[in-house]
């Protein structure tokens, strides 16, 4: 590591030094800038209910060619709306427009998205209060409305 700038004009490099080396512990730099929570649509919860918009089909990164299936989601919460993966074999035929679904992180590193699937972040786990594994595996049936 190179020796710290000292003289008269060292103050805008110093500055600019120490803007780099907070960068290297991104986790705990972005909880002090309490980045996290703020440009967080779940409001810093883990979970979330949401209304169903639309069902749309997001295409994968390079090099896989895939359609994946994903939704439009509104949350009840503050009325954001943001697009969830649904996953499992089959999941788009068990969710249809208005249905109200529970959203939850992927889990990706750092908060991003996680696999192939650009900016989306949230998966579904409940579709109108029945477990969506249940529903794919058929241990139970789509309740109706």
């Amino acid at each position: 590591m190179a020796k710290k700038a000292t003289g008269i004009n060292a103050g805008a490099k110093l500055r600019k030094r120490r803007m780099l080396y907070r960068w290297y512990d991104k986790v705990k730099y972005k909880k002090a800038m309490n980045i996290l929570e703020r440009f967080d649509p779940l409001e810093g919860s883990s979970q979330a209910k949401a209304i169903v918009l639309e069902k749309v089909q997001r295409e994968a990164k390079q090099p896989n060619s895939a359609m994946r299936k994903c939704a439009r989601v509104q949350l009840i919460k503050n009325g954001k709306q943001v697009t969830v993966f649904l996953p499992g074999d089959g999941a788009q035929k068990m969710v249809n427009e208005h249905d109200e679904v529970l959203i939850e992180r992927i889990g990706g590193k750092m908060g991003r998205a996680k696999g192939d699937i650009p900016g989306v972040r949230w998966q579904v786990i409940k579709v109108n209060d029945q477990s969506l594994h249940a529903l794919l595996h058929g241990k139970i049936e789509k309740a109706r409305k």
